[in-house]
């Protein structure tokens, strides 16, 4: 692990909430929480609220969050959904504009890209059985990493594309580390994990600098920034390392468990 690398600067104050990315940090390519992650969640989860934050679909986050016993409201869908893990009840939603939908899964379709987009009930991966355009997130999935900058660089994005507010969405690329290629997320502008931890801080009447986030790759680099105590994994790209206040071991090496007993438990 590294301790407060150069130029981020240390937090001060008790931790009171924390939000944690799935895959490449909760989980590994196994896309599983191996005994010491979930032995070490146990710990913190007792202390304080723990969510988890993805681009995953609602049915993924209530399963892993079920799996570790959380509670807490929970972020699915890029930061576009915040998820009551036990009702599945959407609390918070911030959906694609609907003509902005039809623009993403034109141009996927035109590509012959693997898709999933989101809505309120379900997710679809065909695009004949779109039910409506009151679409959550769209993602295009496994790409080559150079195909995955070209489609992310051609719609607005905070991360990974461009700023366009008259187009009105966001584009970020992901990394897929059960397969070892890339998706592209497509959300509404400026909707993306960081602004779900600022609907969960309201929820819990807490600031985000009493937040802690965890992370690996380039859609967690908005949480991070607003997160008062950044933690990258080994695992993560360049970008989240550099303004992480600790970067824990690789995911494949229970990085999350160190980070946690290490360095948040005793900031709580």
């Amino acid at each position: 692990m590294t301790l407060n690398p150069p130029n981020t600067g240390m937090p001060s104050g008790k931790i009171r909430a924390v939000i944690l990315d799935l895959d490449g940090t909760l989980i590994g390519p196994g896309e599983r929480i191996t005994p010491a992650v979930k032995d070490a969640m146990d710990r913190l989860s007792r202390r304080l609220p723990v969510a988890i934050a993805t681009g995953r679909e609602a049915s993924d986050v209530a399963r892993y969050a079920l799996d570790l016993g959380l509670s807490s409201p929970q972020i699915c869908d890029g930061g576009a959904t915040i998820l009551d893990p036990a009702t599945h009840e959407h609390i918070w939603r911030r959906p694609l504009k609907p003509q902005n939908a039809q623009l993403v899964i034109a141009r996927l379709q035109e590509m012959g890209s693997a898709f999933i987009a989101t809505h309120l009930t379900a997710s679809v991966r065909d695009y004949g059985r779109l039910p409506h355009w009151d679409l959550t997130r769209i993602s295009a999935l496994d790409l080559q990493e150079e195909t995955a900058d070209e489609l992310a660089a051609s719609f607005p994005g905070q991360s990974g594309g461009k700023s366009d507010g008259e187009n009105g969405i966001q584009s970020v690329k992901v990394f897929l580390p059960y397969n070892g290629l890339w998706a592209v997320d497509f959300t509404r502008q400026g909707v993306d994990k960081a602004l779900a931890a600022k609907q969960l801080a309201r929820i819990w009447a807490i600031s985000t600098l009493e937040m802690a986030a965890a992370g690996d790759s380039y859609n967690d680099l908005p949480l991070l920034h607003t997160c008062g105590w950044r933690i990258a994994m080994g695992n993560a790209a360049e970008e989240v390392k550099a303004i992480a206040h600790y970067v824990a071991p690789p995911v494949e090496e229970d990085g999350l468990a160190e980070a946690i007993d290490r360095y948040l438990l005793p900031r709580v």
